[in-house]
């Protein structure tokens, strides 16, 4: 089985850099089942990181060109390599291989952890698109909350041990104060921090990393021979009648 990760922005020429790519594509292996292989490709340009509305939307073109690139070299499945699932529904329409979202993916798996589950985001202006993605993806009733670390995206690796502090006491809050039985971490690069076991045990509940919560949804579709329903995200009818999505686009 073979699994694409996708992250919508240069990461590799960004601040974090190549290594960071090598790093979050060794994780991935080191999670996956026996017989997957994971490849973490990001896209040429876009922001460095995804901190709005805005930076999601500047990266969806390019990601889908890779997600359909991927594809045609006949990899298994995609992840979108960020929390807001940027373009998951369109890449949905232009692909028949499953498509992934980690929000998506987390926020499924952590409704069936509890009656209630909070998100930790990355700033208060994030706070009410991620209770929307709760809404599309059906679970608003079980969201107790989404609460900010206010630490930046490229700022969450400088001093681990000071990110995990902050996570673990907003995410003390989200069970202590909102009654979450669950949380979930809504942001990637909290993820690839790799502490959702030791925030666990301490706050006592349990933790989802969306990265590994993503990819196993991936490989359970895969080895059930699942995808995404072209009812819901049908081909688009220009697409069907061209060669290619870049066929579709005006000069």
């Amino acid at each position: 089985m073979r699994i694409a990760y996708v992250v919508p922005g240069p990461m590799s020429k960004g601040p974090m850099g190549k290594k960071e790519v090598e790093r979050r594509e060794r994780l991935l292996n080191a999670w996956a089942f026996p017989g997957t292989e994971v490849r973490v490709l990001d896209v040429a340009e876009g922001p460095a990181s995804i901190e709005s509305a805005y930076e999601e939307m500047l990266a969806i073109p390019p990601t889908l060109d890779l997600i359909m690139d991927v594809e045609r070299q006949g990899y298994d499945a995609a992840i979108i390599g960020c929390f807001g699932d940027p373009g998951l529904e369109a890449a949905r329409e232009l692909v028949t291989m499953p498509v992934l979202g980690p929000c998506e993916s987390s926020m499924l798996l952590a409704a069936g952890l509890g009656h209630k589950f909070s998100v930790l985001t990355i700033f208060d202006s994030l706070i009410a698109g991620q209770e929307l993605l709760a809404v599309k993806t059906g679970v608003s009733e079980k969201l107790a909350s989404v609460r900010a670390t206010n630490i930046p995206v490229l700022e969450l690796m400088t001093d681990p041990e000071v990110s995990k502090a902050r996570l673990t006491e907003v995410a003390q809050a989200c069970v202590k104060e909102d009654r979450a039985d669950a949380f979930l971490f809504g942001c990637m690069t909290m993820s690839f921090l790799d502490m959702a076991d030791e925030i666990s045990a301490t706050v006592g509940a349990p933790a989802i990393n969306a990265g590994k919560a993503a990819l196993k949804h991936a490989e359970m579709l895969v080895s059930m021979g699942l995808a995404h329903s072209k009812t819901a995200w049908p081909t688009p009818p220009k697409m069907a009648a061209s060669t290619g999505f870049k066929d579709m686009r005006v000069a």
